[in-house]
């Protein structure tokens, strides 16, 4: 009972309490949240009291930056519930062998992550915040009342704890492993009749493309995108699949970081994190979030540098005060690096500047994918509609690439066209990749 309640709580505070007029009340309530959230965190984190030593709480904003490196080196002493890393990923990869993501230590779910980089890392969340997290996801994604009855799809690579929380009597959820043939989802599908469809962009384009060729029969109120890069060409196939707005929750190990509100503007999640930005082009509004959870105490989230590529967004017609994010462009990782025309210097080109030029040249390109596999070499991966010519839409991509490259400074590159491979099941999509790393050869 203590749980549901927990949950009921959480979905009133974020849908009806924390409605702010303008963004001083919202930093004033935010800056508060986050000063008590600190001294709590310096209580029961060793590293955490260690790394802060002489600071005040008021000064978090400039507090030592960590990452997933830093994280994992420290996961025994910056976790507060006694955790050790080494059973902690002994749970978490039996529960991946077993395909059981059941099972918890002390009251604490443990989750294995491997984000795009690879690089494994651990995630811990208490009962208490399972619960609170759930209220707030429903708050932001749900399309109508709590009390509504739902029937909810989710596709992911591993279940958890954390998203069972949300089952109830009215709200029905089902969870879809990815690693399962796509033939039966769809049957599956066809028998459930899901209300909302959750799923890394990637899986959903090939619903949408069952469901125009007339294999998968629903109608979804709400489809959203999770866990990939949403990139516009799958956008306008899906949307143009189920008849709507497609809808995006941006989240991670690190937290639950932006949802879209009504008219399909991803927002910051304010009343969760506060994400300071490390602009990487100011001028063009693209930064790195360093992210700090207020919420979180089991594992906390404070000035944590993700590697996305984020680009700011305009005032949203919704009228919140909240941050938009216009476009989540991959991680910083993924940026192409190619000769300058000057001779001195490489230029950095950011990944959806590739995406636009690729769906811009053609529209007879179907999937893609581009890769920097050395200073001076790209792969074009494309997949092309109907009968149309690989000759000639080849070389419209390639033209289109150029033209960027040009406008940017760019020596143009020596290209491989070759057709497009789908990444294996449970791997990350990325339509922009940069294999290369600077100052090595392939």
């Amino acid at each position: 009972m203590r749980d549901k309640l927990t949950i009921f709580r959480s979905y009133l505070a974020t849908r009806y309490l924390r409605n702010w007029n303008n963004r001083d009340a919202l930093e004033s309530w935010q800056e508060k949240r986050i000063a008590r959230h600190i001294e709590a965190v310096r209580k029961e984190s060793p590293f955490y009291r260690e790394l802060w030593d002489g600071k005040r709480s008021v000064e978090w904003r400039s507090f030592p930056i960590i990452d997933k490196g830093i994280m994992m080196e420290h996961f025994d002493s910056l976790n507060t519930v006694g955790m050790k890393k080494e059973e902690a990923m002994r749970l978490a990869l039996e529960a991946e062998r077993s395909r059981d993501f059941s099972p918890a230590m002390n009251g604490v779910t443990v989750g294995l992550s491997s984000g795009t980089s690879g690089n494994r890392g651990l995630f811990l969340v208490s009962d208490w915040e399972r619960y609170t997290w759930a209220g707030a996801m429903l708050a932001k994604v749900l399309p109508g009342s709590i009390m509504s009855s739902e029937k909810v799809a989710f596709f992911l690579r591993a279940d958890s704890r954390l998203y069972s929380s949300v089952r109830g009597r009215r709200l029905q959820f089902r969870f879809y492993d990815l690693l399962q043939p796509l033939e039966r989802h769809i049957d599956q599908l066809n028998v459930y009749k899901p209300s909302i469809v959750v799923g890394p962009p990637s899986l959903l384009r090939l619903l949408a493309g069952a469901a125009q060729w007339g294999a998968l029969a629903i109608a979804p109120a709400k489809v959203i995108s999770v866990a990939e890069v949403l990139d516009p060409l799958d956008r306008s196939y899906i949307e143009a699949a189920f008849g709507g707005i497609l809808h995006q929750v941006y989240q991670c190990t690190e937290g639950f970081l932006a949802s879209t509100c009504r008219f399909g503007t991803l927002h910051i999640n304010e009343d969760i994190v506060a994400i300071q930005k490390e602009y990487v082009d100011a001028d063009k509004k693209k930064f790195m979030p360093i992210v700090t959870d207020f919420t979180r105490v089991s594992q906390p989230i404070i000035r944590y540098r993700l590697n996305d590529l984020i680009t700011e967004g305009d005032c949203c017609s919704c009228g919140s005060p909240l941050v938009t994010i216009a476009s989540i462009d991959g991680r910083s990782d993924d940026l192409f690096y190619l000769p300058g025309s000057d001779g001195r210097s490489d230029i950095p080109v950011f990944p959806d500047y590739i995406a636009r030029a690729v769906i811009v040249s053609s529209d007879r390109v179907s999937e893609y994918k581009v890769i920097q596999h050395d200073r001076s070499q790209l792969e074009v991966m494309l997949e092309l509609q109907g009968h149309a010519s690989w000759e000639e839409e080849s070389a419209a991509v390639v033209s289109g690439l150029d033209e960027l490259f040009l406008k940017l400074g760019c020596v143009s590159p020596v290209y491989e066209c070759t057709r497009y491979q789908a990444p294996e099941k449970g791997v990350k999509l990325r339509r922009v990749e940069n294999k290369w790393k600077r100052g090595t050869t392939r």
